[in-house]
């Protein structure tokens, strides 16, 4: 009779079944338990977020008087207006042109802060965050005054030198480019703080292999610093474009949306329709508007990030 032969491997792998088994069920079992302890933060999120969401677009398929049902009908109706156009391409240039300046100062400012010695840098750091730790709307009054057309401070140091006066907000380019300066201001520094605790983490190994090499500064920045940011640049950018797109009190206080609805965004124009016009469903429907805009512009950014990732 032939003798049965056990070969090793099987005996191994039978032994593992029961360790992957239980190791399954404990990951299992920790995946519960780490749901349970985020169940909290996500009905939060839906009470915060995602129910207003839902009446707000409730509210779009209302007419005036939020009595009858109108489906599209608001939307129509916008659609056929100079002014709502107007809107979406002054929003699209103003979070475009706010984000690009935003992260084009913070990328600067931020390598100019890595370089600063140690014991020094905590000073910094505060004192360029103070921008974005006040409040926009306390921070906006002392810029409001500053462009006071009767006394401007910028316009008394313009006036010095022979220049001036302008009229900050009372011309609807100059009166653009204050809103976009504010925003870009208070934005910042949060870029240069991001930025500045991602360049802490590049190894300085790379740019040390990069200057053996033979690489100047500019192609260190651009053939180190830059990939190794990537990832960073991109969020921060997505994040940076949601807000600043629903900006409201910059806009609001500064020029209230003129001279003759220039500045307006979608969140300026949204509250002069819904609150101040007394529409309230026509309101809802200019703030849905800015939903599928923002959905664009995630999808191409974390498409993007996700597509670096699975090259990595």
């Amino acid at each position: 009779m032939a003798d049965v032969v056990v070969q090793p491997t099987s005996v191994a792998s039978a032994r593992n079944v029961p360790r992957r088994s239980s190791l399954k069920r404990s990951l299992q079992r920790k995946s519960t338990v780490a749901f349970l302890m985020t169940l909290p933060l996500i009905l939060l999120i839906g009470l915060l977020v995602l129910y207003p969401a839902a009446y707000s677009l409730h509210l779009a398929t209302l007419n005036k008087g939020m009595t009858k049902f109108v489906g599209l009908g608001n939307f129509e109706f916008l659609f056929k207006r100079e002014t709502f156009w107007m809107v979406v391409k002054q929003s699209c240039i103003f979070a475009i042109t706010a984000v690009i300046f935003k992260a084009l100062i913070g990328f600067i400012v931020a390598h100019l802060a890595h370089n600063i010695p140690s014991k020094k840098q905590r000073k910094w750091r505060g004192m360029l965050l103070v921008p974005w730790v006040i409040p926009p709307a306390m921070s906006t009054l002392a810029w409001l005054w500053l462009f006071d057309p009767s006394y401007s401070a910028f316009n008394y140091t313009l006036g010095l030198f022979g220049i001036g006066p302008i009229p900050w907000l009372g011309e609807a380019g100059w009166a653009r480019f204050s809103v976009i300066l504010v925003n870009v201001w208070v934005g910042a520094p949060f870029f240069m703080i991001m930025y500045l605790a991602s360049l802490k983490s590049v190894p300085e190994q790379l740019y040390e292999a990069a200057a053996i090499d033979g690489a100047n500064w500019w192609q260190r920045i651009w053939y180190v610093t830059l990939p190794m940011m990537r990832n960073i640049i991109a969020i921060t950018t997505l994040f940076s474009l949601i807000v600043t797109f629903a900006n409201f009190d910059i806009t609001r206080i500064l020029t209230a949306g003129g001279p003759l609805d220039t500045t307006h965004l979608f969140a300026t124009w949204s509250f002069r329709l819904g609150i101040e016009g007394g529409d309230i469903p026509l309101g809802a429907s200019v703030s849905l508007f800015m939903a599928p805009i923002l959905a664009i512009a995630a999808i191409f950014i974390l498409r993007d990030i996700n597509k670096r990732g699975n090259e990595a």
